[in-house]
C-alpha cells in the first residue's frame, strides 16, 4: 500500500525564547547607549575656544610679570567657559533636546572637580614659589576633566583629554618661559584640532 505523505512545506525551526530575549536585549542595550551619551558637546565652540586661547597666548607673551601673564590666562579661561556654554546650549537647541539632562549632568559632576582642584592648586604653586609647574597642572587637570567626563559622551572626546594629559605631562618638565608657547599648543591647537573633528562627525 502507498504512503500518503503531506504537500505542505516543512514549517521553520520557531525562534528560540532565549534568542528573541538576547536580540532585545541588544537592541534595548544600544538605545540606553545613545540616550546616556552627552552628544551636545560643541565642535565649533571648540574651535572658538581655541582660538581664543591662541589670542590670550599672544597677550600673555608680552606681560610684564607673571602676575599680568596668570590673569591673562584665568581670563582666558573664563572667557573659553562661557563659549562652551553658549555652544552647548546652541548645540542641544538646535538638536530639540534639554540642555541639563542626566548625561549633561553626569558630564558636569565628573569634569567639574578636576578644574576646581586646578584652581586651588594655581594658589598653592604661585605662592610656594614654583609658578613653572602651572602650565602642566592646568593641562593635565583639564584633561583629566576631560577624559572623565568624556566616559559620558563621544568617543572621541576621551582622546581629546588624553591629548591634554600628554601635553601637560610635557610641560611639568619645562621651564616657565616655555609656558606660553605649550599653553598655546594645548588649548589653542588641541581644541582647533578637535573641535573641527567633533563639528565635522557630530555636528557643530
Amino acid at each position: 500500500m502507498a504512503t500518503v505523505r503531506s504537500i505542505r512545506a516543512p514549517r521553520a525551526e520557531p525562534v528560540s525564547l532565549q534568542t528573541h530575549a538576547m536580540a532585545n536585549l541588544r537592541v534595548i542595550r544600544e538605545t540606553m547607549e545613545r540616550a546616556g551619551s552627552f552628544t551636545a558637546v560643541p565642535g565649533w565652540g571648540g574651535v572658538a575656544m581655541g582660538a581664543s586661547a591662541l589670542l590670550a597666548a599672544g597677550i600673555a607673551a608680552y606681560q610684564p610679570s607673571l602676575e599680568r601673564w596668570l590673569a591673562t590666562w584665568l581670563i582666558e579661561a573664563a572667557v573659553a567657559m562661557a563659549l562652551a556654554m553658549l555652544a552647548i546650549r546652541r548645540k542641544a537647541k538646535a538638536a530639540h533636546g534639554p540642555v541639563l539632562s542626566a548625561p549633561a549632568r553626569r558630564f558636569v559632576l565628573s569634569f567639574a572637580p578636576p578644574l576646581m582642584v586646578g584652581g586651588l592648586l594655581t594658589v598653592v604653586l604661585y605662592r610656594a614659589g614654583f609658578p613653572a609647574a602651572i602650565p602642566g597642572t592646568w593641562l593635565l587637570l583639564y584633561g583629566t576633566g576631560v577624559v572623565t567626563g568624556g566616559a559620558f559622551s563621544v568617543r572621541v572626546v576621551p582622546v581629546m583629554g588624553l591629548c591634554f594629559m600628554f601635553a601637560g605631562a610635557i610641560a611639568l618638565f619645562c621651564p616657565l618661559a616655555w609656558g606660553t608657547a605649550l599653553l598655546a599648543a594645548g588649548f589653542g591647537g588641541l581644541h582647533l584640532i578637535f573641535g573641527a573633528i567633533i563639528a565635522r562627525r557630530y555636528g557643530g
